[in-house]
């Protein structure tokens, strides 16, 4: 898989909507981590039969492209003709540790879009992504609070190692490390299983720091505010 970082999805955001006379939600989604940050969001609200990823099943392409590389202008384009409402980008960039976006979300009443679904790659993973699929949207106004996972896309193997993860910010990785797993043994979507790092930066099996990029799930709270 190409691992040239995609410039063009860090700046801007936009939002579609088939008809403005609309109600509307925000949400609200904070980065939990120590030290990974999530790359442009997309965030859809969508009808039952719609999926960005489904765990247990093969990434589509364009999962695998947002999943290692970041760029979600696949996957917009996957789930068009079920004419969602879909957000790219909030945030106008890298999502960092600790930070939070929100974004308003616009729907119809008569609309089938009742589900919800985010994704965003991790960096710095291989192929790790923060995802919420198909959470249905509740149709009582209210605060609405939970976690979400991050995803291992099965597309490539957990290596470590930054010459297999894009780099648009410097990450604090090192250099030199042999490499943790150069295969995936589970070729579907499935719960990542955090990333391990070590502790040299000139070599080691990991190029990622266990001080500073070892994670566990889950990595994002999601606040969904309806009125």
């Amino acid at each position: 898989m190409n691992k040239k970082w995609v410039v063009a999805t860090l700046f801007g955001i936009s939002v579609t909507s088939a008809n403005l006379q609309a109600e509307q939600f925000t949400v609200e989604i904070e980065n939990l981590t120590n030290g990974i940050y999530f790359t442009p969001l997309l965030v859809a609200a969508h009808d039952s039969s719609t999926h960005l990823f489904e765990t247990g099943s093969a990434a589509s392409t364009s999962l695998e492209t947002m999943a290692e590389g970041g760029d979600i202008s696949g996957l917009v384009t996957d789930i068009a003709s079920a004419s969602p409402v879909t957000v790219e980008n909030p945030k106008g960039g890298l999502l960092a540790p600790g930070e939070s976006t929100t974004t308003v979300m616009l729907n119809t009443d008569d609309s089938d879009n009742g589900y919800l679904s985010i994704v965003a790659m991790m960096l710095p993973t291989n192929d790790g992504f923060v995802g919420l699929d198909s959470w249905e949207i509740p149709s009582t106004a209210g605060t609405y609070t939970f976690t979400i996972n991050g995803y291992d896309a099965g597309t490539e193997g957990n290596d470590e190692l930054t010459g297999s993860i894009p780099a648009p910010i410097d990450f604090g990785t090192g250099t030199g490390g042999t490499g943790v797993s150069t295969n995936d043994n589970n070729a579907t979507v499935h719960i990542h299983p955090g990333s391990i790092g070590d502790d040299d930066s000139a070599g080691g099996i990991s190029d990622l720091d266990n001080s500073v990029h070892r994670w566990l799930n889950p990595i994002a709270r999601i606040t969904v505010v309806i009125q």
